[in-house]
C-alpha cells in the first residue's frame, strides 16, 4: 500500500538531473529525506526500457519481499499541463532502494552499466569498509553536506584507537610486572 499525501505536491526537495556522457538520456529525480524519488516511466527511461518492464520488476520485487511497499513507494499529487489547462494527477514515486532493485533486474545496455558502478561502489565498502564521493564532499553546495559527519565519524574512530593502543600500554606495563612464579 502507498502512503497517501493527497495535499502534497511532487516531492519538495531539491532536483537533482542525470544525464548520459553523450546527453541523450536526462532523467530529473527529486531529492527528500535523504532519497531519491522517480516515477515508473523515469525509471524506464533511466534503465532504457518499458515501463510495463519496469512495473513487472516492482511486482516481482515486492512479492519476493525484497522491499516492503510502505516503505518504498508514496503518492504526490503531480500537477501537468495538458493543453491549455493544468491538471494534478496523483503519481506513485518510488524511493531509491527500489530504483536500486529495479536496476539490478533490468536486462540493457544502461542497466548493466550501471550494476557495473554499483558493484565497483559495493566491491570498494567491502574491502576498504568505507566508499568517498570525493566531488560531493569537496563540493558543499550539493542537497546534503555530509562533510561535518564524515569529519565526526573519522574522530570517533581516532578516538577508538587511542583506546586501543591504550590498552595494549596497559597489557604490557602489567606484563613488565609479571612474575610466572607468583601465584
Amino acid at each position: 500500500m502507498t502512503d497517501q499525501h493527497p495535499n502534497s505536491t511532487a516531492p519538495a526537495g531539491q532536483m537533482l538531473i542525470y544525464q548520459t556522457e553523450d546527453g541523450r538520456l536526462k532523467v530529473e529525480a527529486r531529492l527528500e529525506n535523504e532519497t531519491l524519488w522517480l516515477t515508473q516511466q523515469q525509471m524506464a527511461e533511466l534503465f532504457q526500457t518499458s515501463r510495463t518492464n519496469v512495473v513487472e520488476h516492482i511486482q516481482h520485487i515486492y512479492d519476493e519481499g525484497e522491499l516492503e511497499e510502505a516503505a518504498s513507494c508514496r503518492d504526490f499529487r503531480q500537477v501537468r499541463t495538458e493543453g491549455a489547462r493544468a491538471v494534478a494527477r496523483s503519481m506513485a514515486f518510488y524511493n531509491l532502494d527500489m530504483i536500486l532493485s529495479v536496476g539490478y533486474r533490468v536486462k540493457s545496455a544502461v542497466a548493466t552499466r550501471f550494476r557495473i558502478w554499483a558493484t565497483q561502489r559495493l566491491r570498494e565498502y567491502i574491502v576498504k569498509g568505507f566508499v568517498l564521493d570525493d566531488e560531493r564532499l569537496k563540493n558543499p553546495d550539493q542537497p546534503f553536506d555530509y562533510f561535518d559527519e564524515l569529519l565526526r565519524r573519522i574522530q570517533d574512530i581516532h578516538t577508538s584507537e587511542r583506546r586501543f593502543y591504550q590498552k595494549i600500554t596497559d597489557i604490557y606495563a602489567t606484563s613488565v610486572d609479571y612474575d610466572p612464579t607468583q601465584p
